[in-house]
């Protein structure tokens, strides 16, 4: 790597395994899903979900066949971690998905009838979880058409098409404490739960904790818990506290190096639209990323960065490679780190700084740096 790094993301895989730990903690009698869809939340799927099964997970999250497949396609086996895909739509590659040993999830009978097709026709019994809709109004199964869809998949079961292993759903307001939906969606799954054990289906596992529900929400546990953001070190929501507060540690750190450092008069505009104006005399340093890495435009004004010791603010528009922050005076050397966020252990801001300047959620800041943001994966 360059000595002074335009920009790169660090990626700390001893984090990631200690928080899988901590994690496994709270809900000791059930199995870990690692939900490492998005690529790992924009951390590195492969490595992270490596780490992940070494710190015990043994079950792998992906939304998308891609991801699941490339999860396989990386070496990870059956024996390693089963893997559950849940973003399906018609013509998806499930007979790749089923020859791979990839969990598919069912949310009606259209996915039913291609599943079982693809089944047939290469000759394997397909993997399926029913998913229910319990109140999220996303993928998931109405309970209006649910008591059908069990009653297909008993069929398919019997036939030898498909292994029905998993029963699941998912919470819209975990992150809120106290939220009435989360007793209304509890009570919505204990009722499919009653529907599949007296149509006589016995899944591997059923589950419906997310991270919040993992950190909050025994009762929720079941057979599965599935954490995502949470196994980066991040807090699903300011409502349950910080990460340091749970016991997390963010897995990333983005750090830029200053491209330049220059004295500018007072009344100086900076970046598009002048919405910033020195207002004195002052040094800029201008910060070699910008929203085509995914640093978010909406925190142009207020976005945090660690310089020389220092908190700045993004001053002005945050550009496509670029942004500036006013120095007010200091004059640090080029190729000096500029921390975005981290873990804090250097005073530097957080994912959820960002979030907040940005009035977006920590999730959106670290999945959306982009592609030309190397990762360096540390600790592995």
């Amino acid at each position: 790597m360059n000595e002074f790094p335009r920009v790169c993301a660090q990626i700390d895989l001893a984090a990631l395994r200690a928080n899988v730990r901590a994690l496994r903690a709270r809900a000791p009698r059930s199995a870990f899903m690692a939900v490492v869809k998005a690529d790992a939340y924009g951390h590195g799927m492969i490595p992270c979900a490596r780490a992940a099964v070494e710190a015990g997970a043994s079950w792998l999250g992906a939304a998308t066949p891609e991801e699941a497949l490339a999860l396989r396609a990386a070496g990870i086996g059956p024996g390693e971690a089963r893997v559950l895909c849940w973003l399906w739509t018609p013509g998806g590659p499930w007979r790749e998905a089923i020859e791979a040993d990839v969990d598919v999830s069912v949310s009606g009978l259209w996915a039913l009838a291609e599943v079982t097709a693809a089944a047939r026709e290469c000759g394997r019994t397909a993997r399926i979880q029913l998913k229910a809709d319990t109140g999220l109004g996303r993928n998931g199964c109405q309970p209006a058409d649910w008591p059908r869809l069990v009653e297909e998949a008993l069929k398919a079961e019997a036939e030898g098409t498909v292994k029905v292993t998993g029963v699941w759903s998912h919470y819209a307001c975990a992150d809120e404490p106290g939220h009435p939906s989360i007793a209304l969606q509890s009570t919505a799954f204990e009722e499919a739960l009653r529907i599949v054990d007296e149509a006589g289906l016995r899944p591997e596992v059923r589950h419906i904790a997310n991270s919040p529900a993992t950190l909050t929400l025994p009762g929720s546990h079941y057979d599965l818990v599935r954490p995502g953001i949470a196994m980066y070190g991040i807090s699903p929501s300011p409502e349950l506290g910080t990460s340091a507060g749970l016991g997390l540690r963010p897995v990333m750190t983005l750090t830029a190096s200053l491209a330049q450092v220059k004295h500018v008069p007072a009344e100086h505009g900076v970046s598009y639209g002048r919405h910033y104006v020195t207002p004195r005399a002052t040094t800029l340093g201008l910060v070699p990323a910008g929203y085509g890495d995914g640093i978010p435009r909406h925190a142009s004004g207020s976005g945090p960065v660690l310089v020389a010791g220092k908190w700045r603010r993004a001053a002005g528009r945050i550009a496509m490679d670029q942004f500036v922050v006013d120095l007010a005076g200091d004059e640090p050397a080029v190729g000096e780190p500029a921390v975005l966020f981290g873990p804090g252990d250097g005073g530097e801001p957080s994912a959820a700084d960002w979030a907040l300047a940005a009035d977006t959620i920590a999730y959106e800041i670290v999945t959306r740096i982009g592609s030309r943001v190397p990762r360096v994966h540390m600790n592995g």
